[in-house]
């Protein structure tokens, strides 16, 4: 335990600090002012300590042990094909999607289960291979009758 005082690992360092406290008889509320941590921390340690040994000073992995996907892999295909389709074939006043468009398409359409928002579609575009970029709005033609044009007015 002395020896994981000089760990250049500031885990071990902190497990050690909190063990030998502990191991001098102060109260884990104790140990949690002495060391600027919470009281809950100080348990944590403990406990670890009770049910691994020396084992608890390595640190854990702090990925999620299962990975729960929003949008179903058996469904990419559904996605591509969906937008290659209008979005006015689904009764949607625009030419353009948008991720958020897409998702709310898809849950109409029945290829989720809930409602997503644009980040799983975008993921899962990219996954495919098909580069996504935002329609712009800004673009204009040279022709001079444009403006004309676009804004529904008639000569």
């Amino acid at each position: 335990m002395h020896q994981g005082l000089r760990s250049p690992d500031a885990f071990v360092l902190r497990r050690c600090q909190i063990l030998l406290a502990s191991d001098r008889g102060q109260r884990p509320a104790q140990i949690a002012a002495t060391l600027g941590c919470s009281s809950q921390a100080v348990r944590n340690a403990l406990h670890a300590f009770a049910a691994q040994g020396i084992a608890c000073l390595r640190s854990k992995s702090t990925r999620p042990k299962t990975l729960h996907t929003v949008w179903p892999r058996e469904r990419d295909q559904d996605l591509r094909a969906l937008l290659h389709q209008a979005p006015r074939t689904f009764g949607k006043p625009t030419s353009l999607w948008t991720l958020e468009l897409a998702a709310e398409v898809s849950f109409a359409q029945g290829l989720t289960a809930t409602r997503v928002t644009g980040e799983p579609i975008r993921a899962t575009l990219q996954r495919l291979g098909i580069g996504w970029k935002r329609a712009k709005h800004w673009i204009t033609s040279p022709d001079p009758g444009y403006a004309r044009k676009q804004g529904g007015v008639t000569a």
